[in-house]
């Protein structure tokens, strides 16, 4: 198992025909009896399990690539491959497979590949016994090559023929010493001919004819032959960029050759396949997948190779983050470590998760908060775009560092402060640093990518960091200068594009904020008045900072919570947006769709306390709105309200006895809102920990307290004047009953109060005060007739 040149990578392609990592192990091929034949397998290198057992079958095609790589089909749809990390183990391998089948292992594909119908295969088998007959490479045959080229691009066994052909022959070579002598003698009819021949060789598609055209010494003059397009009028001058203009630079010395040779070639394989081919068709797409391959698995190796060396990534973290390293220097490491990081994207997940963790366990994030603040727009875009691969892979990672920043970090160090002020101090006329880095705060602060660990829960602890540390930053970068000046006048004073677009990001952020984070960011509004500072923005020239201002509105609406109902009610802060409505004049756009949807949605929802507040307040200003029913309906839902009210009272005054029916005795309906509104000034300051909204039990509690006093009050007037009446000897005469005279009862008693207004106030019949009465001898009193 500890043998090196046995060591493997095994992959598999999936439906997005990407390859996808199985596992690393080492590889060997024996009898197995259950398959009853030769098989390859391939035991885990962690903990020795089976990757890996596959006969080798006498008819399946086996492909070897890039002299490392073994490639074969097994059942429909279904590739496999074994990326070897030496090439004597790819090359003992093969041997065995071309053993089985009866291969010279010279070869590098051990079958013809043929999937065609049934008609087309009986026309290749005809075709197929003689070899193709390449035509003399001559400047006068060109045409003759370019044709039979095409020819046999439509069927696969011609393909496997023809590439043969060109490789045994050293084709390619000799077809460039023509290119060269065409491009001397300016011939540019042969020039044509061999961009023709060159694309067609590409879309051959065997990896064998890439190996050639993509040495050190061949590259350039094939680019050379893609130059000159017979469609185009100027010949693209593909060369000189890469020669000239692409500078490779070596942030810190590479020393492994084999790590150097791979990252040129893979550059410059790279541009060939995104720049100097043509775009395939959808006839040709799936013909440059092995050019793909070929570029993925390079990638994968640059990765690993760079991986491997403990020392250069060591060495390029130290001089990121040491202070005497100059700004040209660290804009250079930056770059290397983004170019890194894209590679790294071709990672499996397995694979890159252990990528991530070995960068940050190297300190990258702490190079960040260095390199995101510099004043440099390379190494700062660079830094954002390293941030953002790091956060959309794990934003637990970036997390888990702030919280460690808490107890022992400055606020203005901590990282994701230092994210925050860069997103609003964003230079860039375009703000394209800002929009990206409020994507990289938006996936942070996503409730929904929040892990919940048995002993912990991020949510709760980063929430709880952020909204203590970090949003008030926001919040003071929102309203200070020169942005203070967009609401210190109760209209926007800085209407630049730049200003405007910072706000119209920030707004974004805490729209999001509102939607998810409903309790966090409650105490945040309420206390800054963060909605009418918002609201200002509603007067703003440009229409899309409006629809801003008013989303968050609408998301504190659409949360329904009586809290926001009330603080809205309190600062009239609809007003704003009827006055956009009145200033927009009915005209059919979205701003009159949008404030028309909130109504709406008041009206649908049958929010209650906003709708009378809109009918009462604005109702005159809305009610010539004809052109949608939205606010008719609004105010027949409140009348609706009202009528249920009018009918409530009058029930419950059918139930109550004739004293309390009097408009003297009745409480005023105001002086209970005022009440209630002196409730709701009074507890302006709110603990995180404490219950913000008052249950509904404790405020019909304190109305029913107030009522019962007075009503207490009433009783007790009521039987003293009773009391005096009775007390007159034209009383005592008259009526028996009456003259069962009461004492003055005590004030009654909070516990008693509730039964006292159930018993109707005044027990007229059998009351109790009667025995105390006749105790106490009362002179004018008749016997009781036996």
């Amino acid at each position: 198992m500890t043998d090196t040149r046995r060591r493997v990578k095994l992959y598999a392609l999936n439906a997005d025909r990407q390859w996808d990592d199985r596992g690393t192990g080492h590889v060997s091929s024996s009898y197995v009896d259950r398959l009853k034949g030769i098989s390859l397998l391939v035991r885990a290198e962690s903990d020795g399990s089976l990757l890996l057992e596959s006969k080798i079958q006498p008819d399946t095609a086996y492909q070897k690539q890039q002299d490392t790589l073994i490639v074969w089909s097994e059942g429909d749809n279904f590739d496999l491959a074994l990326s070897f990390q030496e090439r004597a183990g790819c090359d003992e391998i093969w041997e065995k497979i071309c053993q089985v089948q009866g291969k010279d292992p010279s070869v590098e594909i051990t079958q013809d590949i043929v999937e065609e119908s049934e008609d087309e295969r009986f026309d290749d088998l005809s075709e197929s016994a003689p070899p193709i007959e390449l035509p003399s490479c001559e400047l006068s045959r060109l045409e003759d090559i370019s044709e039979l080229i095409s020819n046999c691009l439509t069927s696969p066994v011609r393909k496997e023929k023809l590439a043969a052909a060109i490789e045994s022959e050293g084709y390619i070579r000799k077809l460039l010493n023509l290119f060269h002598m065409c491009e001397d003698l300016e011939n540019y009819e042969g020039l044509h001919h061999l961009y023709d021949i060159f694309k067609n060789i590409f879309l051959l598609n065997k990896n064998a004819l890439f190996d050639v055209m993509f040495s050190d010494d061949v590259i350039f003059d094939v680019v050379g032959c893609l130059e000159y397009d017979p469609s185009s009028l100027t010949r693209k001058k593909h060369r000189e960029y890469l020669k000239q203009q692409a500078k490779f630079k070596e942030a810190i010395p590479i020393r492994n050759p084999e790590l150097l040779s791979k990252i040129h070639q893979t550059f410059r394989v790279q541009y060939i396949q995104d720049v100097v081919l043509p775009t395939p068709s959808v006839f040709e797409d799936n013909m440059l997948s092995t050019l793909s391959s070929f570029i993925f698995f390079n990638k994968v190796e640059i990765v690993s190779l760079v991986q491997e060396d403990d020392k250069f990534l060591t060495d390029l973290f130290s001089m990121l983050t040491d202070v005497n390293t100059s700004d040209t220097k660290r804009r250079d490491l930056v770059l290397f470590l983004k170019e890194f990081c894209n590679y790294s994207q071709n990672l499996q997940p397995q694979a890159k998760e252990t990528f991530y963790k070995t960068l940050t366990g190297l300190g990258i994030l702490q190079a960040l908060e260095i390199t995101l603040t510099m004043d440099d727009q390379k190494t700062k875009t660079s830094s954002i775009d390293i941030l953002t691969y790091i956060v959309e892979y794990s934003p637990s990672f970036v997390r888990e560092y702030t919280l460690q920043q808490a107890n022992n970090t400055d606020e203005d160090q901590i990282l994701l402060n230092i994210i925050i002020e860069q997103m609003i101090c964003d230079s860039d006329p375009e703000l394209g640093g800002a929009v990206q880095l409020m994507g990289v705060l938006r996936m942070l602060l996503d409730p929904e990518n929040m892990l919940a660990q048995v002993n912990k829960s991020e949510k709760t602890d980063f929430l709880n960091f952020f909204y203590k540390h970090s949003v008030q930053i926001l919040i003071d970068f929102l309203f200070s200068a020169p942005l203070l000046e967009n609401t210190a006048h109760g209209e926007p004073q800085k209407e630049d594009y730049q200003t405007v677009q910072l706000l119209g990001l920030i707004l974004e952020l805490l729209s999001f904020c509102v939607e998810h984070h409903t309790y966090h960011i409650k105490n945040c509004i309420l206390n800054k008045d963060l909605l009418r500072r918002i609201l200002v923005l509603m007067k703003s020239t440009h229409k899309f900072l409006v629809l801003c201002a008013l989303r968050f509105m609408r998301k504190l609406i659409a949360l329904k919570d009586e809290f926001y109902n009330r603080y809205i009610i309190k600062g009239n802060l609809f007003a704003p947006v009827v006055d956009a409505f009145v200033r927009n004049n009915g005209r059919y756009n979205l701003l009159d769709s949008a404030i028309i949807e909130m109504f709406e949605f008041i009206k649908l929802e049958d929010i209650k306390t906003l709708c009378s507040h809109v009918v009462e307040n604005y109702g005159k200003c809305l009610d010539d709105i004809c052109y949608v029913q939205t606010f008719k309906s609004l105010k027949s839902r409140y009348d609706q309200h009202q009528d249920k009210l009018k009918d409530r009272e009058r029930n419950a005054l059918e139930g109550v006895p004739s004293i309390l029916r009097n408009s003297r005795y009745r409480r005023d309906q105001r002086q209970m809102e005022d009440e209630e509104e002196m409730w709701f000034n009074e507890d302006d300051e709110f603990d995180d920990n404490e219950a913000i909204v008052p249950t509904a039990t404790d405020i019909l509690a304190k109305k029913l307290d107030t009522d019962l006093d007075s009503i207490t009050k009433m009783v007790k007037k009521e039987t003293e004047a009773r009391m005096n009446n009775n007390s007159s000897p034209k009383a005592t005469v008259l009526n028996n009953s009456a003259s069962t005279g009461q004492t003055t009862p005590a004030p009654a008693s909070t516990e008693n109060k509730s039964a006292l207004f159930k018993r109707g106030l005044v027990d007229y019949e059998g009351d109790s005060d009667e025995d105390e009465e006749e105790t106490a001898g009362e002179a004018s009193k008749r016997p009781r007739l036996s």
